[in-house]
């Protein structure tokens, strides 16, 4: 009888020595985690996962344009020194890039060519179906033999849907192939909202992206001296090649459409236009206002091709809103 009581008194204090550990635990663990620490871990958490309605977003106030006002569904505005997001509108809500793709078509290709001088021959397979997809195309040839560089040019400049067939083969052996390559640079990068199913742009349910997405890529990609230099040139002449012995000279579909209109106290200095019937119309531009660069990415404007460029219009609107 001794024995059991003596049994449960252990049992007992076991248990209270138990239940001591666990509220020194507790309040071990409350005191390293302050109410500060804590809001900062939730803001982040809702930062990456958690789409923020543009009805919530505010402009910075050097920022005075009124998103309202915008032409473009989404949005997002981002000085570049100190990497400020200043102005933002449904910048996580999914999106279909067009052929703002090929800006990540264009990095992938320049940091897997070994030489952008080396040649490469289009072959008719390149061109299996663009023509009656209607993608735009560059002016080159099957069977035409093009430097690499000349390549990358027709991609961005006129964007050619060729071009990117044309190195995408050259690289990888496919298409689809160099569409995983895409993907892989996408998750490398943090765009963790974004799929690439092709390496045009055209339109496809499961090819998709957010304008902050986008963004990440283009701040990335102007880091590498040839993207910079072909994304702000408004044109580029081919060298001779077996098919044009003239070579070919491409215009800056952005350029063009921006017909000589620049903005207050500052300059587009280069940018990439998109467009398909799903996606609407859309932009990627980097300017120059005062000192400062900006990188600018509007998508889901309404027109077409045709019609008044009203991507052109947001970027002009949001560039000379800048300080105002």
């Amino acid at each position: 009888m001794v024995r059991k009581i003596k049994k449960k008194k252990s049992g007992i204090r076991e248990f209270v020595i138990f239940l001591l550990i666990v509220v020194v635990f507790a309040f071990v663990f409350k005191f390293k985690i302050t109410p500060g620490n804590q809001h900062e871990f939730e803001k982040e958490y809702v930062d990456k996962t958690t789409p923020i309605p543009s009805s919530e977003i505010e402009p910075d106030s050097s920022v005075s344009i009124s998103l309202d006002k915008l032409n473009s569904t989404n949005a997002i505005l981002i000085r570049l020194e100190d990497q400020t997001i200043l102005m933002q509108k449904s910048s996580e809500e999914k999106i279909y890039p067009a052929s703002l793709t090929k800006m990540m078509t264009a990095i992938v290709a320049i940091e897997n060519l070994t030489n952008l001088q080396k040649e490469i021959q289009l072959t008719h397979n390149t061109f299996n179906g663009l023509y009656s997809a209607n993608a735009s195309m560059a002016g080159f040839q099957p069977g035409e033999k093009v430097r690499a560089i000349d390549l990358l040019y027709g991609v961005m400049l006129p964007s050619g849907a060729e071009a990117c067939i044309g190195l995408a083969d050259q690289i990888a052996g496919s298409e689809q192939d160099f569409v995983t390559m895409m993907n892989q640079k996408a998750a490398e990068l943090g765009m963790y909202n974004t799929h690439f199913e092709n390496t045009t742009g055209l339109h496809n349910k499961s090819h998709y992206t957010t304008v902050k997405d986008l963004a990440i890529l283009l701040n990335y990609a102007l880091k590498n001296k040839t993207f910079k230099e072909i994304f702000t040139s408004s044109r580029h002449s081919t060298q001779p090649t077996n098919k044009h012995p003239e070579g070919i000279t491409f215009y800056s579909t952005m350029f063009e459409k921006l017909n000589n209109q620049n903005i207050i106290g500052g300059e587009i200095l280069g940018g990439k236009t998109g467009y398909t019937d799903e996606a609407g119309l859309c932009l990627a531009s980097l300017a120059k206002v005062g000192n400062q660069e900006y990188i600018l990415i509007t998508a889901g404007a309404k027109g077409d091709i045709h019609s008044e460029q009203y991507n052109i219009t947001d970027a002009l609107a949001v560039y000379n809103s800048i300080g105002k």
